[in-house]
């Protein structure tokens, strides 16, 4: 099996390149723990380190990323620092310089930011950067990150996604052409050279905290009536493919970190698709990534909606299967919050079986919640083996469902 550098990046082995990476540097490494790892099981493996150095002006927490592969690094990793142990070679860089995400250094310092700001005339007056005040909401090495800015006067907020130079172009059309046809997605304020692109702040709250909140937050009729607003140019765009096809991936992925899973996995791959073989790829317009932290809500309904980046022709049931994927794998709810969600599932899922194939929806479902399963460990969740078994369970219920 080729060697994708997993073993390496995940144990104590990898100390004494962490140490080298910060002496290279100028500094020294006191302490450091695994922080966030992303694994393409025979290809490559991407971790982040949380590392306490010492630097010649006081110590620091930082935190350092590698990148190991089985074959020949790709050409953004010149980008980062290349160091070789006469086995393999390494990408290796210090946060925010992040190879493949050329913005991040400016999403990540108020007075980068407030430059960007004002170089795009987005207020009409310039902006210093005291007022600003940045938070890192997600960050996925090498593939995305998520800044918000708010800004104390005027008084404004923005979501800064920092993208990769190839899906920069793509990710600004998705955008212009959701608003043009009145879907509530997020106006572009401006968009930057180093494919930044800044968006206003929806209004509403995120459905994934107003499912707490008393009421309902909207009706399952208004979520299908979100996405059946979408144009039908979205459905000329490229394909993505859904979730369901790459099951078998994400699959293997749980069963490298969790190999007593590996038959249960096995068995949920292959009813997954055989009982999806039927149905053709679909050509209505669909969000792709469709789940409660993409949704905005108020009085309610769904006002807004959240990372359009994965638009494209396909079927309702891979948006509604991943929405109910997303539910059913909701981690540390108390019990009120458990009954909500429950509750609120046994309504929506009979309005959504109205509008697609029941048998297809769990089976879609099932295959979200496998990709979802890979998440714990590569978070580096304190309790990842028990969400993850927690995981692999509802997705066998639901195939249990239907076959």
């Amino acid at each position: 099996m080729p060697d994708d550098g997993m073993g390496l990046l995940t144990g104590d082995r990898v100390e004494p390149l962490l140490r080298a990476v910060v002496e290279h540097a100028g500094g020294e490494l006191l302490s450091w723990s695994l922080d966030h790892v992303d694994a393409a099981p025979e290809l490559s493996t991407t971790a982040t380190y949380v590392a306490t150095v010492r630097w010649p002006h006081g110590e620091r927490t930082e935190l350092l990323g590698v990148s190991a592969r089985t074959g020949e690094l790709t050409p953004s990793d010149s980008r980062a620092e290349i160091f070789e142990d006469g086995q393999r070679r390494v990408a290796v860089w210090l946060y925010p310089n992040d190879p493949d995400l050329l913005g991040l250094p400016t999403a990540a310092f108020p007075d980068r930011m407030a430059a960007a700001l004002n170089a795009g005339g987005v207020f009409p007056s310039p902006v210093t950067p005291d007022r600003l005040s940045l938070t890192m909401i997600g960050y996925r090495p090498r593939r995305r990150a998520v800044v918000k800015v708010v800004v104390s006067d005027p008084a404004e907020t923005f979501y800064v996604k920092v993208l990769r130079e190839r899906l920069y172009p793509d990710v600004l059309a998705k955008h212009r052409m959701l608003r043009e046809a009145g879907v509530p997605a997020p106006e572009v304020a401006l968009g930057t050279d180093d494919h930044l692109l800044i968006l206003r702040e929806l209004p509403g709250a995120s459905l994934a905290k107003a499912l707490f909140e008393p009421g309902d937050p909207c009706s399952a009729e208004d979520l299908i009536d979100l996405l059946d607003s979408m144009p039908s140019s979205v459905s000329q765009l490229e394909r993505r493919a859904p979730w369901s096809d790459a099951v078998a991936h994400y699959a293997a992925m749980v069963t490298a970190t969790l190999p007593e899973l590996g038959d249960e996995l096995s068995w949920l791959t292959e009813r997954i698709s055989a009982g999806l073989r039927g149905f053709p790829p679909g050509d209505e317009p669909t969000h792709g990534d469709f789940h409660e932290g993409q949704l905005r809500v108020a009085g309610g309904r769904v006002v807004g909606v959240l990372d359009v980046d994965t638009i494209g022709p396909g079927r309702r049931a891979d948006d509604l299967a991943c929405l109910i994927g997303h539910l059913s794998t909701i981690q540390r709810m108390n019990p009120d919050q458990e009954a909500k969600v429950r509750d609120l599932l046994r309504r929506w899922v009979p309005v959504f079986d109205r509008r697609v194939d029941p048998v297809e929806l769990r089976l879609r479902a099932a295959a979200v919640v496998i990709s979802l399963a890979t998440g714990p460990y590569r978070s580096q969740e304190v309790d990842w083996r028990q969400q993850t078994v927690q995981m692999v369970r509802s997705a066998s219920a639901l195939v249990r469902q239907v076959t």
